[in-house]
């Protein structure tokens, strides 16, 4: 039984408003209303409070908890964040103490809730180490914060609170492609082992092996991994590398329920033997992001090409030469697709709003010029989050935002013209380093690794931290 205790404790005078409640938590009286104690839900230890409380007014509860934290828990009742004095507090002690109350989730919504991210208040403020000589080959978040990552053959997963949960050996040599599914679940493919296996990682099983039926009947590779509100997306590849396809499946049932962009490779057809390499859902328009690129003897070239997953059709291409991308997202929120160029390290974007065969590129930076072929953007990452668009370049994190303009910001043909303004991330000490190579977003933080190091970064805003 919790050690909550209606008998035989201070009795006080009948209370004048039976709506106001009053609770000693470790001899600390406190002072709240019924409504207050309701707004954690039904099925909480706040609840039974005030149902106690309603059955015996003359009788005030007491609870045999820590009295400092559990004023920072009301303060979250009533308003919906924690106070700024909870930073003094270990994490570890919030968390355990909104476990046994009842009102874990909400401690979440107010740590880990996506809508309280802060783009332009981001710094550096923790490493996850990992085990092992590996360093991480993809990382995959949830939407309130949990990280999955991938280093070697295993996979390591921290929970929302940042807690090392699990770390599994998968049978793959190297994880090319991951995907949070939940904060247990996740897919994962490899770029030279056949199939897409869905990982249970808290209990260190495979849950089930999708694989791409080719015609060579030869083993499928997994190229990339997207999904959207109610499908899986996976871009395989034939062992032989003559065939691609990007298969659709039921999130629910991950049965299969069409296959986009087939291609079968004759001669030396090279656009058609490049497979996706990244697959992302652009929710506002329904619509499924698929592009891929490949390097030669002529330099790098590569598409991008957007699907209606429902019909089945491509509605809009560009294909790739001049200064194919290093990499591409789409941001919702902006209405664009934005790629940061190989050649050039420079970032451009698409306007949605007007796609159009004739589309072309706008950059948005300096139109640097490329020096002696070398190529500045080969290795960086580009992630659109909200209404910002973060782009690496080396050790460094640029954000790039709209600024809002007015009517003189309309071109002659009647679209605007929209201009975006540079900033770099993080304050000093965060600056520069090794060459980042993954970068993810989760919740209210930002997660990305670096070149060689067995180790995640976790940036956050400053009201976010504890």
């Amino acid at each position: 039984m919790p050690p909550f205790v209606g008998d035989g404790v201070t009795q006080f005078q009948p209370k004048l408003d039976s709506n106001i409640v009053t609770i000693d938590v470790g001899g600390q009286l406190f002072q709240t209303t019924k409504q207050t104690l309701t707004t954690a839900g039904t099925k909480t230890f706040f609840s039974r409070i005030s149902d106690a409380v309603s059955a015996s007014p003359f009788h005030t509860p007491f609870v045999d908890r820590d009295p400092e934290i559990f004023s920072l828990l009301l303060s979250l009742l009533r308003t919906g964040n924690l106070p700024s004095k909870a930073k003094s507090f270990d994490l570890q002690d919030l968390i355990q103490e909104s476990r046994f109350y009842g009102i874990e989730k909400l401690l979440i919504d107010s740590l880990s809730n996506p809508s309280q991210f802060e783009p332009f208040n981001l710094h550096r403020s923790l490493i996850l180490p990992l085990n092992g000589r590996d360093s991480p080959s993809a990382i995959a978040t949830t939407r309130y914060g949990s990280v999955h990552v991938a280093h070697g053959s295993k996979i390591t997963s921290f929970d929302w609170s940042l807690r090392r949960k699990s770390t599994v050996l998968t049978q793959f040599t190297a994880v090319d492609s991951l995907l949070a599914i939940s904060p247990s679940i996740a897919a994962a493919g490899a770029n030279d082992f056949s199939g897409l296996q869905i990982l249970d990682l808290e209990n260190g099983i495979v849950k089930e092996t999708l694989n791409w039926e080719n015609v060579t009947r030869s083993g499928s590779t997994v190229q990339a991994i997207g999904s959207g509100p109610n499908h899986l997306f996976a871009s395989f590849e034939s062992s032989r590398r003559n065939s691609n396809s990007i298969v659709v499946y039921d999130f629910q049932t991950l049965k299969p329920v069409s296959e986009i962009s087939h291609n079968e490779i004759f001669g030396a057809d090279i656009g058609s033997a490049i497979p996706a390499t990244k697959l992302e859902w652009v929710n506002g328009y329904n619509l499924l992001m698929a592009c891929g690129s490949h390097s030669g003897p002529s330099g790098v070239n590569g598409y991008l090409r957007l699907w209606d997953v429902r019909s089945g059709n491509m509605v809009w291409d560009i294909n790739e030469k001049a200064d194919c991308f290093a990499d591409v997202s789409v941001s919702d929120s902006l209405s664009a697709i934005f790629k940061v160029g190989v050649n050039s390290g420079e970032v451009s974007y698409v306007d949605m709003r007007n796609l159009s065969e004739g589309n072309e590129w706008v950059c948005i930076g300096d139109k640097r010029k490329v020096v002696n072929g070398k190529k500045e953007g080969n290795g960086c990452k580009i992630e659109a989050q909200g209404n910002q668009v973060f782009c690496t370049k080396g050790g460094d994190v640029e954000l790039w935002s709209e600024v809002i303009m007015g009517n003189s910001g309309l071109m002659e043909n009647g679209n605007r013209n929209r201009i975006f303004k540079k900033n770099l991330m993080g304050r000093v000490k965060d600056m520069g380093g090794v060459k980042i190579n993954n970068l993810a977003f989760g919740g209210s933080r930002m997660f990305l690794t670096r070149k060689d190091q067995q180790c995640v970064e976790v940036w956050q805003g400053s009201s976010r931290e504890l």
